[in-house]
């Protein structure tokens, strides 16, 4: 039996929680596909009836045993993986939060087998999808925007 999320039949609405600290990004190492073995932000499904900020926070909470403090909406995209067929097997609209972490202590849930937090400048070189990589750039220019007088 297939995912749900695979070849699936309209775009799946995903949520993820862009952590920072310090100038540095908090990034999961996926241990499932899509995007197994790279890294990403943590973030997940939304769920029906759920609001997405909420969902974001939860996911962040569910795969890192973190609280985080909801800074804003980072960025809307959109994620297409296709087979070697050239058919859709992922589709996700990804919504991404800004957030500053309320704690220190990161617990890992079964989902992921590693995380790091990285220079933003580092990200470009690591095994991620596109995605991450642009949404850390978005991260870097909206940083930029908050240090002008």
């Amino acid at each position: 039996m297939r995912s749900r999320r695979e070849y699936p039949e309209h775009p799946l609405v995903g949520v993820g929680g862009f952590v920072h600290r310090e100038g540095k990004v908090l990034l999961i190492r996926r241990k499932f596909e899509p995007n197994k073995g790279r890294w990403a932000p943590p973030g997940g499904l939304l769920e029906v009836g759920e609001d997405p900020e909420e969902a974001a926070r939860r996911e962040v909470r569910e795969e890192l045993g973190l609280e985080v403090e909801v800074e804003g909406l980072l960025q809307v995209a959109n994620e297409v993986i296709k087979d070697e067929e050239g058919r859709i097997k992922f589709h996700f609209v990804l919504i991404d939060y800004l957030m500053r972490p309320l704690g220190e202590k990161i617990t890992l849930n079964e989902e992921s087998d590693g995380f790091d937090w990285f220079e933003p400048s580092a990200v470009e070189g690591l095994n991620t999808t596109a995605n991450t990589k642009l949404i850390t750039r978005r991260y870097v220019e909206v940083m930029k925007e908050r240090r002008k007088p």
